[in-house]
């Protein structure tokens, strides 16, 4: 395996999958151009070497980790195609089997090779508290590059779309369950019944209360974020002959609360409700 690998992108989790490549021997290498001053501040502050554009970066790099948001996915492996890559390319996005399957067939149209990967926990800068999974023929190729961590990673075998899958379920229930508690707040706001609600939380000493306001408010920071992921699930459920209206209703549930996308503090309930009722 290659000494040089390319992250499309450094972004507060592609920034820690970056740094677990660093840490398992390897320089990484991204393209500045057209990103954030704050991706621009992460790739600076780690030394991640930089070679302008994506073009470059195909050109220079035999891997490349994708980490973006899931509704961006597909462009950038179109991307990565049309810039002549021919390397291993490993797609670390929370998206649908299906969504990976598309991208595997795109990328092996042009002679990529394509692990299926997906990230299960926050940044990972701590051990065992963050996972990659990945599935496909090289799967266990690409889990080298990360081999000294702090990113764990774990092989689910050769098939295509495995690992993409297990992070769907995993989501399903995680950032699901707390869209559903954010619309239980809204709607005993608008009803009325918001402290009755808590004081019945709270009987025999349940901190539940507390707990479902805590998740409301602490989401809102990736909501914008979380809001494509819920599309992938509701794809991933109705493939599989199970309702995905849930999760496509959570989908508009987080797009209420992008607007708190880089806000400078975490907002109070009362505003998140707010931003919930008012859209």
């Amino acid at each position: 395996m290659t000494k040089q690998v390319g992250i499309l992108h450094p972004g507060q989790m592609g920034i820690s999958v970056a740094a677990t490549m660093q840490n398992s021997g390897y320089e990484v290498v991204w393209a500045s151009s057209k990103r954030s001053p704050q991706s621009q501040e992460r790739a600076a502050k780690f030394e991640l070497s930089d070679v302008g554009t994506v073009a470059h970066l195909c050109q220079t790099c035999q891997a490349i980790v994708s980490v973006c948001p899931p509704n961006a996915a597909e462009t950038v492996a179109q991307e990565v195609a049309e810039a002549g890559f021919q390397g291993l390319y490993i797609d670390a996005n929370a998206i649908a089997p299906e969504r990976a399957l598309r991208i595997n067939d795109l990328l092996t149209a042009v002679h990529i090779d394509f692990v299926d990967g997906s990230i299960i926990g926050g940044p990972a800068w701590e051990p065992n508290r963050t996972w990659l999974y990945l599935s496909g023929p090289r799967a266990e190729e690409a889990a080298s590059l990360f081999a000294s961590g702090p990113l764990e990673t774990a092989v689910l075998g050769e098939e295509i779309g495995k690992a993409s899958a297990i992070k769907m379920c995993f989501a399903a229930y995680t950032k699901g369950t707390t869209a559903l508690l954010c619309a239980i707040l809204a709607t005993a706001e608008e009803l009325g019944v918001l402290e009755d609600l808590q004081t019945q939380w709270a009987r025999n000493g349940s901190d539940f209360g507390e707990q479902a306001v805590n998740r409301a408010t602490r989401v809102t920071a990736k909501a914008w974020r979380f809001a494509g992921e819920m599309e992938e699930i509701s794809a991933t459920f109705a493939a599989a002959g199970l309702p995905g209206e849930f999760h496509t209703a959570s989908h508009d549930i987080y797009s209420r609360l992008a607007q708190f996308k880089d806000a400078p503090n975490t907002p109070s309930i009362e505003e998140v409700l707010e931003a919930l009722l008012r859209s």
